[in-house]
């Protein structure tokens, strides 16, 4: 499993590639997660490719590693485990991810995650659909992650969740809860944590305020609200402590602007047993509806937001109401039964291979070195 962005720093795809591979690991089968680490790997099933570089993508700064020491070290790694299926997310980032699809040593399961718009798709227009043409099978997390790939690169996508640990986020739901609003996201504007603290200097003083993250908007929105003493600067918290914080808060708040594929949070939220409101984008309205599992607000408009969290924190029955659906909601985006599916779709890409429909051959600027690749095609007889 390959990850374009490091995975020693906190981040959507980050976190399901580790999860899924802990999942499928559970299940008894092999897996090793290529990607960059600023850092020590986060596990022992991780082979670190070098430090990334901080890139604006999508409206946020991604940890890619698109540097000639980064490629090397993924095509080495490639050849040494010889695997039998590649499963890269976000093909098209430059860095690893991208390596590995034209390098193509094993059948490939390609995973795209980004809606909207996105750097990646632009700066490889042209090529793109060539380069996808090298992936077997396509997976996206979303209606609006297919929308977006097949503007670019066209092509068959099947439709996968995110999926969330659920066992991690179980538990009895917290009755005596703290008065606070609980945020963890990039602080940078498309996440419109600005939209929130404007909401929150709204509402009652009594509430509070709990943001976790970091990011660009950090130093300038720690200054703006410097005198609100209501406010809880967290940084980079562990899983455990996002949980925690989850279970005992009065409400998760994820006041988004754009570019959410997929709103795994808020799922995160549902499965601890906490009341969600968020904006009602598309990444969102994918797993949740408004007034029935979470309260969902025009983006951008802090009294909107305002009005709906002070609806939560002043209405105990509502709150249980959300939050009872939400959990039973959050059931259904497992990521036991999300490896479950790729599993299958690792099996059709063995077969593809079996049967001749794709091939695995090395491209043209690496067949100098094709002697000391491990790997052979399944139907071409030895492994070594």
């Amino acid at each position: 499993m390959v990850s374009p962005y490091s995975l020693t720093i906190p981040g959507g795809v980050q976190q399901q590639v580790l999860g899924l591979a802990r999942a499928l690991r559970e299940k008894g089968h092999e897996v090793r997660v290529l990607g960059p680490c600023d850092g020590p790997p986060p596990d022992s099933f991780v082979t670190p490719l070098g430090n990334s570089l901080p890139t604006a993508i999508n409206g946020s700064v991604a940890p890619v590693a698109p540097d000639a020491s980064a490629a090397f070290r993924t095509i080495r790694a490639l050849n040494d485990e010889a695997f039998d299926v590649l499963h890269v997310h976000e093909p098209l980032v430059p860095g690893p991810t991208l390596t590995a699809v034209l390098v193509k040593l094993a059948p490939i399961v390609a995973t795209f995650h980004s809606a909207g718009e996105s750097g990646a798709y632009k700066t490889f227009q042209k090529l793109g659909r060539p380069i996808a043409r090298r992936i077997d099978v396509r997976v996206a997390v979303s209606a609006d992650a297919v929308e977006l790939a097949q503007r670019y690169i066209g092509g068959e996508y099947e439709i996968l969740f995110n999926g969330i640990d659920l066992e991690a986020y179980s538990g009895p739901i917290v009755e005596q809860r703290d008065n606070a609003i609980f945020f963890c996201g990039r602080h940078e504007p498309r996440k419109g944590l600005g939209v929130l603290l404007e909401a929150v200097s709204l509402m009652p003083g009594d509430v509070r305020l709990w943001i976790a993250s970091d990011g660009p908007e950090t130093e300038h929105l720690q200054d703006q609200y410097k005198n609100d003493q209501r406010i809880e600067w967290l940084g980079r918290i562990s899983d455990a402590e996002k949980i925690d914080r989850l279970r005992r808060a009065s409400l998760f708040c994820a006041p988004s602007l754009r570019g959410e594929s997929f709103g795994i949070v808020l799922l995160e939220a549902m499965a601890a047993g906490t009341p969600v409101v968020s904006t009602d984008i598309d990444g969102y309205r994918n797993v949740a509806t408004d007034g029935e599992n979470a309260l969902l607000v025009e983006p951008g408009n802090a009294k909107a937001l305002a009005s709906a969290m002070s609806r939560i924190v002043a209405d105990p029955r509502l709150a249980i109401r959300l939050t009872t659906a939400g959990r039973i909601h959050a059931q259904s985006y497992s990521l036991d039964a999300l490896a479950d599916h790729y599993v299958l779709l690792y099996e059709k890409a063995l077969g593809m291979e079996a049967d001749n429909i794709t091939k695995i051959e090395l491209p043209r600027m690496l067949k100098r070195f094709e002697g000391r690749f491990l790997r052979r095609n399944r139907l071409g007889g030895s492994d070594q």
